[in-house]
């Protein structure tokens, strides 16, 4: 059985367990105080983060290597595309969201303000989320009709926008109905913890 050691309010250990309630398998998720981490993270993980996934003598860390390693390893339902092209095209999504979402992210959830680092990044935020506002104006998720890795990877932050004090402006309502859409899946509701569930009113 798979063991995910999950920060009961980290963003990307909410992506890990989005993708374990969407494959509906057997695992165990063991909730760890993100701000009070047991040491043995650290023998696990060597940069001392979360989430850690661990099976039989497989340790991973990084949510989305965790969630390809799952996908690969219980293919239904497919949240990586099957076709080699969209595949990579999808891990060059995920990079950029790394990038120039999620690294803003990280900076919000350690909670620094040195020189409003905190402010700059909800405006790097922002700004990133408003650049994909047109795709939803014409499809269901962010790759088209189907539900995959890429719209797993955005829902824990789009979740977590009033928590982080991140106010979109008018032209982003295709974003946030998108977002709906998102927090009414079954697995997505799973994967909260209560605290996750607090952070909006």
């Amino acid at each position: 059985m798979m063991t995910l050691y999950s920060g009961t309010t980290c963003p990307f250990s909410q992506r890990s367990r989005i993708v374990l309630y969407e494959k509906g398998m057997d695992f165990q998720i063991i909730d760890v105080d993100t701000y009070s981490l047991p040491d043995d993270i650290a023998v696990m993980n060597p940069y001392n983060r979360l989430p850690v996934l661990v099976e039989r003598d497989l340790i991973l860390h990084e949510s989305n290597i965790i969630n390809e390693y799952i996908d690969e390893r219980f293919p239904h339902p497919q949240l990586m595309p099957p076709d080699p092209v969209m595949r990579s095209r999808a891990r060059l999504f995920l990079f950029r969201f790394e990038t120039e979402l999620f690294n803003h992210v990280s900076v919000l959830e350690t909670g620094t303000n040195a020189k409003g680092a905190a402010d700059k990044a909800r405006l790097a935020i922002r700004d990133s989320l408003v650049q994909i506002v047109p795709v939803f104006t014409k499809q269901k998720f962010m790759l088209g009709e189907d539900f995959t890795m890429l719209d797993v990877s955005i829902a824990p932050l789009l979740w977590r926008l009033e928590h982080y004090q991140i106010a979109l402006p008018k032209q982003a309502a295709p974003l946030l109905k998108y977002a709906e859409r998102l927090f009414s899946r079954p697995a997505f509701i799973d994967s909260m913890t209560p605290a996750e569930k607090a952070m909006r009113k």
